[in-house]
């Protein structure tokens, strides 16, 4: 009995846990909007609750109390560090914080790897909150939550709102630098023999731009939809071409795409897929898919953000999801790509090469 009440109070913890979590990524976004980060950083040292606050930008009113009730959300959750130099003491200017190896993925003013355009995308606007409510309903009856909240896809939005295109390249461009930071120290060889790629749904061109830069052999080609590619910026050995994956791809050796099929159903992948095969060259042509490869029931470090982003993929895109080996498999194959590898690289996706023959 004791032991059935003791899982029952788990269980309720754990109900708590997953009906407040959303608060951790508002608390993310706070502390973005306020600077901490870059604030504690630009002073190369921990700093007092006091000495964040006369450094927050535009605050003359700014509620000391407040900010010290975040900062202490953010120290428990072990975003900050915080250290009390006289353990006798309870005042909370004694007080000093510092990053950790979380809170150096919130700094904006950094040359380094950095996630806050991406929380700064998924807390943007009431348009990217809105479809949640209507997750019940689609799951119900079939069809869009996104579409449903706004009666447009998001793809329409971002078309025509320069705002929205921004934060939403923006926030694409964080996470290709992160990837391909991972895909280069891991694929190293995975291009050597290729002498044209083509990025598909590349955005800005921040990933290809890499790429050619680690392998400047490479002629790379930046295709998108004709509004994307208008922003981006010139990048030497890098072509920007406007198009549409449903219709041709340029032709090319090899091509890359990084979270882009999670986008889409089944049956756009397959689309997407043959028209990658009538691209490439049939004996040596191969496409480089960077994905999640989900893993149910796996301990691994973003197994759980894995199963999380399926979610989201649900809402936001009715039919994109994030797809496990044999899902993955079965689209490449129907794509007209026989044979593929899986290989691991430290980041949330991996590398799936496919092969025609």
């Amino acid at each position: 009995m004791a032991n059935e009440e003791e899982a029952m109070l788990r269980g309720q913890a754990e109900i708590w846990q997953c009906m407040y979590h959303f608060v951790d990524s508002i608390a993310l976004k706070c502390a973005l909007d306020l600077g901490i980060a870059d604030i504690i950083q630009a002073r190369s040292c921990p700093i007092t609750l006091s000495q964040i606050a006369n450094d927050v930008a535009s605050s003359p009113s700014l509620d000391i109390a407040r900010l010290s009730r975040l900062m202490r959300f953010l120290v428990h959750k072990k975003i900050f560090d915080a250290t009390n130099p006289q353990s006798d003491s309870d005042s909370e200017e004694e007080t000093l914080y510092s990053l950790n190896h979380c809170s150096k993925w919130l700094l904006r003013d950094t040359q380094e790897l950095s996630l806050a355009p991406l929380i700064c995308l998924l807390r943007y606007h009431p348009l990217l909150t809105a479809p949640y409510k209507f997750l019940s309903r689609s799951i119900q009856e079939g069809g869009n939550a996104f579409h449903m909240a706004h009666g447009r896809e998001l793809w329409d939005f971002a078309s025509v709102d320069p705002e929205l295109n921004k934060v939403f390249n923006d926030g694409m461009e964080c996470t290709a630098r992160i990837t391909i930071k991972a895909l280069i120290s891991e694929y190293k060889h995975g291009l050597d023999c290729i002498g044209s790629l083509v990025d598909v749904g590349c955005g800005t061109g921040g990933s290809i731009a890499e790429i050619v830069k680690a392998y400047p052999h490479v002629k790379g080609t930046n295709f998108d939809l004709p509004h994307v590619v208008a922003t981006a910026p010139p990048c030497p050995g890098v072509n920007h071409v406007g198009g549409d994956m449903f219709s041709n791809i340029p032709t090319t050796d090899a091509i890359f795409m990084k979270w882009i099929l999670h986008n889409w159903s089944d049956e756009d992948c397959v689309k997407i897929l043959r028209n990658c095969r009538k691209a490439i060259p049939e004996k040596t042509g191969k496409i480089i898919i960077v994905d999640t490869v989900l893993q149910p029931g796996g301990s691994g470090l973003f197994d759980n953000i894995g199963m999380a982003l399926d979610l989201v993929m649900l809402t936001f895109f009715g039919g994109g999801k994030e797809r496990n080996e044999l899902e993955w498999k079965k689209i490449l194959n129907e794509g007209g790509f026989v044979r593929y590898n899986i290989i691991k690289i430290p980041t949330l996706q991996s590398i799936i090469e496919a092969y025609p023959k």
